[in-house]
């Protein structure tokens, strides 16, 4: 399942969806229209996770690839819900830090409604960073431009440096060949 960045829908990962079905994976999208965070979501991702698990009902655990804030949400998921979550691979997420150390804070703030100095979203942001209980790869670039490269990582799962700016990240060819190694080197769900 692939989760968008702040403010994109479905459309915005049409290059990388094309790319994975091409290779033989079954891809979907959210299908929940704009990310507009917790608006669209729900405060603990309860919409979102509803989609997972009609999922999982069809094929069983899934695997959620996130772009910047799609990747954010992900992690909610994972922690949230772990028997659903096969891995995550979060792509230019800032998940590990805090949400000020982006170019793009006011903007999240003003879409979603949610203030990051509000000290429920800085308890949601400090259990999003926690490790995570399911294979998670970030896909980071200090390049980036918007996000800092530092927080789109952690210690405790694996980490791909790439070379993009943070806008069309998805569509860059090293992003959509990172997203397939990953792919072909996790063991199959059950």
């Amino acid at each position: 399942m692939l989760l968008p960045g702040l403010f994109n829908s479905d459309r915005s990962n049409f290059v990388l969806r094309g790319f994975l079905r091409g290779l033989g994976y079954r891809v979907q999208g959210w299908e929940l229209g704009r990310n507009l965070g917790a608006r669209t979501v729900g405060i603990e991702g309860e919409r979102l996770i509803a989609v997972v698990e009609r999922l999982y009902a069809n094929a069983g655990p899934v695997t959620l690839i996130g772009v910047s804030l799609g990747g954010v949400m992900a992690r909610l998921v994972a922690h949230r819900r772990p028997d659903l979550v096969a891995a995550v691979i979060t792509i230019s997420s800032p998940f590990a830090g805090s949400g000020k150390a982006t170019n793009v804070w006011r903007a999240f703030e003003w879409v979603t409604g949610e203030r990051l100095d509000d000290p429920a979203v800085i308890a949601r942001s400090e259990a999003i960073a926690q490790p995570l209980p399911v294979p998670a790869t970030a896909i980071w670039s200090r390049s980036d431009g918007l996000v800092a490269g530092a927080i789109c990582r952690d210690e405790s799962g694996k980490a791909l440096e790439v070379r993009s700016g943070h806008l069309g990240v998805q569509l860059k060819p090293q992003v959509l060949l990172a997203v397939a190694g990953v792919l072909a080197s996790s063991p199959p769900g059950p």
